[in-house]
C-alpha cells in the first residue's frame, strides 16, 4: 500500500478528516515537494488546509480575489510599459540619454522583486498586497509632476520598487485561498496582463499624440507644450490608486492560513478558514484539532535526534527562523536536487522572459517614432497607433480607425487574440498529455519562431 493510500485509509492517525473523501485525496494528499525538502509539521498541517478550501469549493471569496489579484496582473503590465511609452516626448524636454530611464525603472522593479519575495514571508501576504498598488499608485502620480529628469528617474525607481512585488505576492496570495480543482485560473489571471497593456498604449495614444511637443521641431520644447506624458502618468497613477481603493476598502482580504500556520498560530488559521466559508454562504468542518493532531503525527516521523536539535513540537514556528532576510529563505529553495533544478529553470526562463519584455516594451514606441522620421511620417498620432496596433486593440476603437481594409482585418486579429489566448493556457495546463510544462514548452517555442520571422519590420507600400 502506497503512503498516500496509508494516510487516506487511517485518517485519524493524519488528523485530516478531509482526506476520506476520494475526489479530494489528491489534494489533500499529494506534494509537488519532495518529504524532507520542507519542514514535516508544516507539511502536514497544509495537506489539511488544502482539504479544508476544497471542502468550501469555489465560492464567491475566490471570484472576488481572481479580480483583485488580477489588478497586480494589471500594474505590472502597464507601468513596465509606461516607460517606453512617456521615453520620447520626456527626451524632448529633458534632454536626456534614453536607455537611463528605463535603467532606473528596472532597478526599482528589480529591488521590488526581491524585496516583497522575501517580505511577504516576513510581515504576512496582506500587508504586502495592498501596500504594493499603493507605492505604484502614489508615485505614478508624483512623476507625472516631474521638473527634470533626476525626479523623474528617481520616483519611477520607486514606483518600481512596488510594481516589482505584484505577481510574486499576488501569485502566492491567489494560489493561498484557491481550491487545488481551480489552481489552473492562475495562468488565466493573465488576461489582466493584456487588458493593462491595451488599455495604457489606449490612453498614451490621444494624449501623447495631441499634447506633445511635433517631433524634429527646432525650437525648444516648454512643459506646457509636452503635458501629454504627464497626462498619461496622472491617468495610470489615478486608476492604479483607485484599484488599490477597491482592495482595501471593498475586499476583505484575510491573511493566509497557510502563512499564520507557519508562525504556529493555529486557532487564527482555522478562523480565517471559517471566514471565508461564511462569506460564500457555506460551512468549513476544520477545527484547530485537526490541525494539531497533523502536527503530532509529522513530528512522530522524525527522528528523536532532530527533534532534540530543532526542538520540533506540535506548535513549531516554521518561519519564527526566517523572520529576518537570511539566507535560509534562498537555501531552501535548492534543499534538494528537483528543487534546485525547478529553481535554476524558473529563475532562467524568468530572466529570459524579463529581458525580452524590457527590450520590446521599453523601445518600440522610440523605435517606431525614430523609425518613422526616416519616411516622413514621425508625429506622435502614427507613432502611437502603431503602438496599439502591435500591442492589441479591442474592434471598437478599430472601427475609429481610419486604415485599409487589410490593415483593419490585421488590427482585429491582433486586438483579439490577447484574451482567449489567456483562456487556451489555462485549458491547456490541464489537459493529461500537455500539462504545465508542455504548455511553457510550446508558448515558449511558438514565440521564439513567430518574434524570429517578425524581427524584420518593412514598410508597407502606401495604399
Amino acid at each position: 500500500m502506497s503512503s498516500s493510500e496509508k494516510k487516506t485509509a487511517d485518517p485519524d492517525a493524519a488528523g485530516v478528516a478531509f482526506a476520506v473523501v476520494p475526489d479530494l485525496s489528491i489534494y489533500a494528499n499529494e506534494d509537488m515537494f519532495e518529504e524532507g525538502s520542507v519542514d514535516p509539521v508544516y507539511q502536514a498541517k497544509a495537506r489539511v488546509l488544502n482539504a479544508a478550501l476544497q471542502e468550501i469549493g469555489m465560492g464567491k471569496y475566490q471570484w472576488w480575489l481572481f479580480a483583485v489579484a488580477g489588478f497586480g496582473w494589471f500594474a505590472d503590465s502597464c507601468w513596465p510599459l509606461l516607460g517606453g511609452l512617456i521615453l520620447s516626448p520626456a527626451i524632448n524636454e529633458f534632454h536626456f540619454n534614453g536607455p537611463f530611464l528605463s535603467l532606473a525603472q528596472n532597478i526599482g522593479l528589480f529591488v521590488g522583486a526581491i524585496f516583497w519575495g522575501f517580505g511577504c514571508d516576513i510581515w504576512g501576504r496582506r500587508w504586502s498586497f495592498n501596500i504594493t498598488l499603493f507605492l505604484a499608485g502614489v508615485f505614478g502620480l508624483a512623476a507625472g509632476g516631474s521638473p527634470n529628469f533626476i525626479t523623474l528617474a528617481s520616483l519611477l525607481a520607486v514606483l518600481g520598487l512596488g510594481v516589482g512585488g505584484n505577481l510574486p505576492i499576488d501569485s502566492a496570495v491567489f494560489l493561498d485561498f484557491v481550491p487545488g480543482t481551480h489552481q489552473y485560473l492562475l495562468t488565466i489571471l493573465s488576461i489582466w496582463w493584456s487588458i493593462g497593456q491595451l488599455v495604457s498604449a489606449l490612453i498614451a495614444w490621444p494624449l501623447i499624440a495631441n499634447f506633445s511637443c511635433p517631433q524634429g521641431a527646432t525650437t525648444p520644447c516648454t512643459r506646457a507644450e509636452n503635458m501629454g506624458w504627464r497626462y498619461l502618468l496622472f491617468t495610470l497613477g489615478g486608476m492604479t490608486l483607485l484599484l488599490w481603493a477597491i482592495r482595501f476598502f471593498v475586499f476583505p482580504l484575510e491573511e493566509s492560513p497557510r502563512f499564520l500556520v507557519g508562525l504556529g498560530r493555529d486557532a487564527d488559521a482555522v478562523a480565517v478558514v471559517h471566514r471565508i466559508a461564511a462569506f460564500n454562504g457555506r460551512s468549513s468542518t476544520l477545527s484547530v484539532d485537526d490541525l494539531v493532531r497533523a502536527g503530532e503525527a509529522a513530528t512522530v516521523t522524525v527522528t528523536s535526534e532532530k527533534a532534540e536539535v530543532e526542538g520540533t513540537t506540535n506548535k513549531r514556528q516554521v518561519l519564527s527562523k526566517s523572520s529576518v532576510f537570511t539566507l535560509q529563505h534562498i537555501k531552501s529553495l535548492f534543499e534538494t536536487p528537483k528543487l534546485a533544478w525547478s529553481t535554476s529553470l524558473l529563475i532562467a526562463l524568468w530572466g529570459i522572459i524579463g529581458l525580452a519584455s524590457t527590450l520590446y516594451n521599453n523601445f518600440l514606441p522610440f523605435l517606431l517614432a525614430s523609425r518613422g522620421a526616416q519616411f516622413g511620417d514621425s508625429s506622435y498620432y502614427i507613432t502611437y497607433r502603431n503602438v496599439r496596433l502591435l500591442l492589441g486593440s479591442p474592434p471598437s476603437f478599430i472601427a475609429l480607425t481610419p486604415a485599409p481594409p487589410l490593415a483593419r482585418i490585421q488590427q482585429v486579429i491582433l486586438g483579439v487574440l490577447g484574451v482567449p489566448g489567456a483562456f487556451l493556457a489555462g485549458w491547456a495546463v490541464e489537459q493529461q498529455y500537455i500539462g504545465r510544462k508542455g504548455t511553457l514548452a510550446i508558448s515558449a517555442g511558438e514565440y521564439s519562431v513567430l518574434c524570429t520571422r517578425a524581427s524584420i519590420i518593412q514598410r508597407p507600400p502606401a495604399e
